[in-house]
């Protein structure tokens, strides 16, 4: 098997990137944080041509509920 070069390199330097990687372990996400990002989930991921609409995902993000497994 051939050998990946791009493995033997060391990474670039970025700055920016740890900066910004950083910043975002110190984030505290809310719920209705949390609750936007479902919404968006579900919008984004609606077949085209259906007739869910952002209304309609964050209505169903506030009724749907995940089942905890049994134990």
């Amino acid at each position: 098997m051939a050998e990946r070069k791009s493995a033997l390199n060391r990474a670039p330097q970025r700055p920016t990137l740890e900066r910004l990687l950083a910043e975002a372990k110190t984030v505290h996400v809310t719920e209705a944080m949390l609750r936007e990002q479902r919404a968006s989930f579900v919008y984004g991921n609606a077949p085209k041509g259906s007739r869910i609409t952002k209304a309609s995902a964050i209505g169903a993000v506030d009724r749907v509920r995940l089942k905890a497994e049994a134990e």
